[in-house]
């Protein structure tokens, strides 16, 4: 190697370390930056010397009592048989998903545990922004930075599946924030969150308040495969309602909404790591036991094997006949989003009776000697006296 590479080599050497040092500063900056910005907001809200920050970014604000009425506005339609008890179709958004809102009385105590323990464990505590969280997490950030570029951890930090976000400021994100505008890193964005949240929090006080603010964001949350909210996601994932799910379960559902991706239907391997990470986190904050632990993590899990099955649709030809009739009465966005409950006239025993039928009939002529040419059939029953449609089949098979 002659002098000249010698010297290329150390020059490129520098750059690199120059570079990492670069990008510690920077974040270091940033973090810095975020800490006293949220801890001014904190300590500062009510203060005058705040009043013209919090006046350059209020201006442009969403109304935060909108956070109660895009709660109210996003329920899917299910409609039912005369009785009921059996639902025919339940109608998806094609732009959003499946819906159910819940009470959160309905929800858990373990599922909710498992939420705050994971998402922000200070949640009914702290006033809107979880600024132990945010130093938290920057440090964790900042720490392996220098251990890729440099080659060190930095004191107290730690590899714990943690976040920054409050559980206030991640259901502002998800219903206030512009969807544009939420993927975005900037700083204005995060003091919009960090206003917006503390303004909510200031609205809605107490323990009462933070229900309050924990049951939308549970029942706001994307869980993924078409699911938002605890109650869809336990259907989706479990066949069962939200409050029906065990400390496993709840586990598993908590994790979903950071990476909705890693499900126990699509990743069932990440799905069971990150459930057990959220079990770790209910265990440092006192909510459940070490026996209780390892029963959880190691319990047998009884997942859908696919989410085709709550695309089914019972008597479709006539659940699909009703859905035109709503959308003309109602309009589509009422139908969609509306979250009505539809009782119909049709008699479930008759229409499983009316399909049976229909199938023997075609097979009966398929298979006379007469090579007769049918492969379809279609029926409707109707009450004389009254007009109701009790029973309706459009065709063999729907699809």
């Amino acid at each position: 190697m002659n002098i000249s590479q010698k010297i290329l080599i150390r020059r490129r050497r520098r750059r690199r370390e120059s570079d990492g040092r670069s990008l510690l500063v920077r974040l270091l900056i940033g973090t810095v930056t975020m800490a006293v910005l949220s801890a001014g907001l904190v300590t500062m809200s009510g203060v005058g010397a705040v009043a013209g920050v919090y006046a350059y970014y209020a201006k442009d604000l969403p109304d935060p009592e909108a956070i109660e009425t895009a709660q109210e506005e996003f329920e899917t339609t299910k409609i039912y048989d005369r009785t009921g008890q059996h639902l025919l179709y339940e109608v998806f958004d094609p732009r959003w998903g499946d819906r159910t809102i819940v009470p959160l009385d309905q929800i858990p105590l373990h599922m909710r545990q498992a939420t705050i323990a994971l998402e922000d464990a200070s949640f009914y505590e702290n006033p809107g922004v979880n600024l132990k969280g945010i130093a938290r997490a920057a440090w964790s950030l900042l720490s392996r930075e220098t251990e890729s570029k440099l080659g060190f951890r930095l004191p107290y930090a730690t590899r714990a599946f943690q976040g920054g976000s409050s559980i206030t400021v991640q259901l502002v994100k998800n219903v206030l924030i512009p969807p544009e505008e939420r993927t975005k890193r900037l700083l204005s964005r995060k003091i919009k969150e960090a206003i917006l949240a503390l303004e909510i929090s200031r609205r809605y006080p107490g323990r009462e308040g933070k229900d309050k603010i924990l049951e939308w964001y549970l029942n706001y949350n994307y869980y993924g495969n078409f699911a938002y909210g605890v109650e869809a996601a336990a259907n989706v994932y479990f066949d069962k309602h939200v409050q029906e799910l065990d400390l496993a379960e709840a586990a598993m559902l908590a994790a979903l909404p950071q990476f909705p991706a890693l499900n126990p239907i699509d990743a069932p391997e990440k799905a069971r790591e990150r459930q057990h990470l959220v079990l770790d986190a209910m265990l440092r904050e006192g909510y459940i036991t070490p026996e209780e632990c390892v029963e959880a993590k190691y319990k047998e899990l009884k997942v859908r094997s696919s989410i085709g099955d709550r695309f089914d649709i019972k008597a479709p030809h006539f659940s699909i006949y009703v859905t035109k009739l709503l959308e003309e009465e109602f309009g589509p966005e009422m139908v969609y989003r509306g979250g009505l409950k539809v009782y119909t006239t049709l008699d479930m025993e008759m229409q499983t009776l009316a399909e049976e039928i229909a199938r023997q009939k075609i097979k009966e002529l398929q298979e006379d000697e007469e090579d007769r040419n049918v492969s379809n059939a279609a029926l409707v029953s109707i009450n004389p006296r009254t007009g109701e449609i009790l029973a309706m089949v459009g065709s063999l098979d729907y699809w």
